[in-house]
C-alpha cells in the first residue's frame, strides 16, 4: 500500500507499461523476413507489422515497426513479380462449378497498392505529421495492406477437366 505522500504504486507488480504487449512487439520485430518468402508469407508479415502499428502508441516501437514494414513491402514487391509456387496456385484454385467463393478483384493492381503502402510508410518514417494525422495514416495503411492481402489470397483459378484457367475463363499465361 502506498502512503498518502508517496508516489509508489499500491501494487508494484502492475506497471504503466504493458510487459505482455512489449514482449509481443519484441517478438514481432524479431520475425525473420527475407527474399525467400513467398507471396502469402510477405503479405502476412506486412499485415502483422501494420496491425502492430495500429495497436501501439510508443514512438520508438512505431518507428521500428515502420522500418520493418517498409522492408516487408520491399519483399512483397519482389514476391508480386515472382511466379507463384504450385502450392499457392492450388490454394487459389477452385474446382469447376464452385465459383460461389469468387469475389471481384480490386480495381487497382497489387503493385500500385504496394507502392501506395510504401509511400505511406515512408511518410510515417519521416515523422512530420500531427498525431491525429499519424493515427489516420496508420489506419489507411493497415486497410490498404488488409485489402491487398484479402484480394491476393482470394481464389482466382478454376481447375476444369485437366486444365487450369483464370476465373474469367482465360488461359493461364502469367499467374498474378
Amino acid at each position: 500500500m502506498a502512503n498518502a505522500d508517496g508516489n509508489t504504486q499500491t501494487r508494484p507488480e502492475i506497471t504503466p507499461e504493458q510487459p505482455a504487449f512489449a514482449e509481443s512487439i519484441a517478438t514481432l520485430l524479431k520475425k525473420p523476413q527475407g527474399a525467400a518468402m513467398d507471396l502469402f508469407q510477405a503479405l502476412d508479415i506486412c499485415l502483422d507489422y501494420a496491425d502492430g502499428l495500429l495497436a501501439n502508441d510508443n514512438h520508438t516501437e512505431c518507428m521500428a515497426l515502420c522500418g520493418r514494414l517498409y522492408a516487408g513491402l520491399q519483399i512483397l514487391k519482389s514476391a508480386l513479380k515472382a511466379p507463384l509456387p504450385d502450392r499457392l496456385i492450388e490454394s487459389l484454385t477452385l474446382k469447376e462449378g464452385d465459383t460461389s467463393d469468387c469475389r471481384t478483384p480490386l480495381t487497382t493492381d497489387p503493385e500500385t497498392l504496394c507502392e501506395y503502402s510504401e509511400a505511406l510508410t515512408i511518410v510515417l518514417l519521416n515523422n512530420q505529421e500531427q498525431p491525429e494525422q499519424r493515427e489516420q495514416m496508420i489506419g489507411i495503411l493497415y486497410e490498404m495492406i488488409a485489402f491487398l492481402s484479402e484480394d491476393l489470397k482470394a481464389p482466382r483459378f478454376i481447375r476444369t477437366a485437366g486444365e487450369l484457367k483464370t476465373i474469367e475463363g482465360e488461359a493461364l499465361p502469367g499467374v498474378h
